[in-house]
């Protein structure tokens, strides 16, 4: 892969002066109309040997193009707030919106190459963190990303010239540290892990470009050529995204039982023992809060369900035991202009929560194969895809000690209406019930085979769905809180306790 970008490539001064000109005035233009529709992204990532010219690379881009619509994010060695998140969040974060183009130095792909070379993972780990990259950048580029992908090159020989070059100069001395010597000793691991590693990496829809980097001017030109024609083919090409609009129909499970149907809604409790229990089960949820081993912890908990269920009363029961510092509520309504901006699941990535805190999602990204798949929000490649995406998601986060808890709090039809014609007539309640609650209403069947399709395809043995029983309100209460107390207690119970001082 690498053979031909050792090759040193020459271009006169004056060509080159003339072709920059053209090129910037055509990179504007197509920048400005790319900011002007609106209708996509373009992340760049830049990565490749040291002293390759990734960071005049990145200059250049940024000297050519209107700097009002292009960001810069540069990631080092992850701080003490992005390393308390899955690795991922810090990136999500940073993603250009729609109609802008980011730049990425040094993303996902510098730490598992560096640790692999450096032996700090072994082979399997590799192996796994390439599939998640590949499953990430899939999911961008099926939300529409145009990911473009520069990887610079240059032979051993090549970088140690290039390291002479900059050490002579005073301006760019500090430019060459012991670490890029350290690597420089490394060449040849570098090449044996990152040649598969890109042939691994390199996808029909974000193939990695290598960029032959000994020549300055013939390396800023092929990157520039390469950007001007990535962004006008995708302009003119009209879609933004590269999945069909239809997929064929999920199968469905073996059994073909409905587990909503299969449920008995209407479980007894009396309000003696509600309070009783409850007293018990937030005392317990309280106590594990505040173990010293929690701080190894945090809790990611979903509440889903059907209109008027109970989910808020069930939420205030739960944050009732805690101190209020110690947890964050995110009620999940329909997406703002920002967020649809960006990859659906953009907005929860960003919520997650440091270690030693609660996250409580009243909604949550399960919107994607709920209300957008039934009001054909999205299309149906999107929310067959979802489920993967959600699984993968999901892992992330328990892999990162994260306890993951999802509820859906089912109650009848009759009950929901019942509900409905209190909140109407109960003045302090009216808010609650809107014409949407009536309008979904409507839909009650389609939403019922969308939640089974949810349930079937992502509960997981780490995060599973718990199906509350919801027309008594006092049982749904204690089950939610007993079933979240009980999966942080088991959690508790996996980690080490913190050394005495």
């Amino acid at each position: 892969m690498f053979e031909s970008a050792n090759l040193e490539h020459k271009v006169d001064k004056a060509a080159y002066k003339c072709e920059v000109a053209n090129l910037r005035e055509a990179l504007l233009h197509a920048q400005l109309e790319l900011k002007d529709r609106g209708r996509f992204p373009v992340l760049i990532l830049i990565a490749g040997v040291e002293g390759a010219g990734k960071g005049e690379t990145v200059n250049l881009l940024n000297e050519w193009m209107d700097s009002r619509y292009i960001s810069t994010s540069v990631f080092f060695e992850p701080t003490e707030e992005e390393s308390e998140r899955p690795a991922a969040w810090r990136f999500w974060r940073a993603l250009p919106p729609k109609g802008r183009i980011g730049v990425f130095f040094g993303a996902w792909h510098t730490m598992p190459v560096i640790q692999r070379v450096t032996g700090e993972i072994s082979e399997g780990e590799f192996a796994r963190q390439i599939s998640e990259i590949v499953r990430l950048e899939k999911m961008l580029c099926d939300e529409g990303v145009l990911l473009l992908k520069y990887w610079f090159h240059l032979s051993k020989p090549q970088q140690k010239r290039r390291f002479r070059e900059l050490e002579k100069n005073p301006l760019t001395r500090w430019r060459v540290t012991e670490r890029e010597w350290e690597y420089f000793k490394s060449y040849a691991k570098f090449i044996r892990v990152c040649e598969p590693f890109l042939r691994k990496t390199s996808m029909g829809e974000a193939p990695w470009i290598v960029i032959p980097a000994a020549e300055p001017r013939y390396r800023a030109l092929t990157v520039g050529r390469h950007l001007l024609a990535a962004i006008s083919d995708r302009l003119k090409d009209g879609t933004a995204q590269t999945l069909p609009v239809h997929t064929p129909p999920l199968a469905l499970p073996v059994d073909q039982l409905n587990p909503l149907r299969a449920l008995k809604l209407d479980q007894p409790m009396t309000k003696d023992r509600y309070k009783t229990e409850l007293a018990k089960w937030q005392g317990r949820l309280n106590a594990a809060a505040r173990d010293p081993r929690f701080q190894a912890l945090a809790v990611v908990a979903v509440f889903e369900g059907n209109d008027a269920a109970g989910k808020g009363g069930a939420l205030r029961r739960v944050t009732g035991a805690l101190d209020a510092r110690s947890y964050q509520s995110f009620p999940v309504a329909a997406p703002t202009e920002e967020e649809r901006a960006q990859p659906y699941l953009w907005r929860f990535w960003r919520q997650l929560p440091r270690r030693g805190r609660f996250a409580f999602f009243d909604r949550s990204w399960y919107g994607r194969v709920l209300v957008e798949r039934v009001e054909k929000f999205c299309a149906e490649a999107d929310w067959h895809r979802a489920y993967v995406e959600i699984n993968d998601f999901e892992q992330a986060l328990a892999r990162h000690h994260m306890v993951v808890v999802k509820f859906w709090l089912a109650i009848s039809k009759e009950e929901q209406l019942r509900r409905f014609q209190l909140r109407a007539k109960t003045a302090f309640k009216q808010f609650k019930i809107t014409k949407e609650d009536w309008r979904n209403r409507k839909q009650w069947d389609a939403y019922e085979h969308a939640v089974c399709d949810m349930v079937d395809h992502t509960s997981t043995s780490l995060a599973p769905w718990t199906l509350v029983e919801a027309n008594n309100k006092y049982h749904a209460r204690i089950k939610v809180l007993r079933t979240l107390c009980l999966a942080v207690e088991a959690a508790l119970g996996t980690v080490k306790p913190p050394r005495k001082k």
